[in-house]
């Protein structure tokens, strides 16, 4: 407890990596996201899962393509009525595949989109902090500013802070309260 207490004002009393007194502060959402520790044990898991979905995916198609082979040598031999029960097998075979893998992607998308609201949950005490200390009085996505100073940009700085308090996201550290932040 005294470690998470130490860590926590160690975290609040960093001081800015420059000095900024600005009302009006920019941030790179995405960077702040895919730049954190986080951010960057998640990318790892989409890319690693993309790869598996990929050769599942190629091996499925194999084996479909295989059946269909088979199915199309075997119409010769088969009466229509025959035929068209194995086509209409193969068919609903086919179409439970498709609808399994998109259900595999829209679960893990919610997974994704879970995943960073809690992130974000954990951003803004820290962005909160950072306004504090500068006397902002609001943060901007850096996309929405037409032309800015480099100056007022806050985003490595928030990076580092939530790397110190969140880390990648794989152990909860005790002077934060969220939820596990996890992938399947």
């Amino acid at each position: 407890m005294v470690f998470a207490l130490a860590l926590a004002v160690g975290i609040a009393t960093q001081p800015l990596a420059q000095d900024i007194r600005s009302p009006i502060l920019t941030i790179d959402n995405d960077r702040l996201y895919k730049e954190s520790a986080f951010g960057k044990r998640v990318f790892q898991k989409i890319e690693t899962r993309n790869r598996a979905v990929s050769e599942e995916n190629r091996r499925l198609e194999a084996i479909l393509e295989a059946d269909e082979r088979a199915l199309t040598k075997q119409r010769s031999s088969l009466d229509p009525e025959n035929f068209r029960i194995l086509a209409d097998a193969f068919d609903a075979r086919v179409d439970d595949i498709r609808r399994e893998r998109e259900a595999e992607g829209i679960a893990f998308g919610t997974v994704l989109d879970d995943n960073r609201a809690r992130f974000f949950s954990v951003a803004v005490p820290v962005l909160e902090e950072i306004m504090i200390e500068t006397n902002a009085a609001v943060i901007l996505e850096q996309r929405s500013v037409f032309v800015s100073s480099n100056a007022i940009d806050i985003t490595q700085t928030a990076i580092e802070r939530i790397d110190a308090q969140l880390g990648d996201g794989t152990t909860e550290p005790e002077s934060v309260s969220y939820t596990h932040l996890t992938l399947p």
